[in-house]
């Protein structure tokens, strides 16, 4: 049985469809993945190092000036929190 030419045209859209969803992300647009450590690895590297995730809620203000001093600091957001809790611990 022939296929009718609307027909064909919408097969070869779903063929064309299915081989960009298979082909994956261009190296040019993930530049940067590969040197990347996937979330698991990046778990067991935190695990390994004696790192905790710990969460809490903060007031938003609070949240503000955390993120604008993180900005500057080396260790960024982790590192701020640390030292400002072992200072206020200490």
């Amino acid at each position: 049985m022939s296929m009718k030419k609307s027909d064909l045209d919408k097969h070869l859209a779903r063929k064309i469809g299915g081989r960009m969803k298979a082909a994956g992300v261009p190296d040019r647009f993930a530049q940067g993945a590969a040197e990347s450590v996937d979330r698991r690895e990046q778990r067991r590297l935190d695990a390994a190092a004696g790192l905790v995730p710990f969460a809490c809620k903060l007031p938003a203000d609070l949240a503000a000036t955390l993120r604008e001093r993180a900005a500057s600091h080396k260790g960024g957001m982790n590192g701020l929190v640390a030292g400002l809790l072992k200072k206020a611990l200490g």
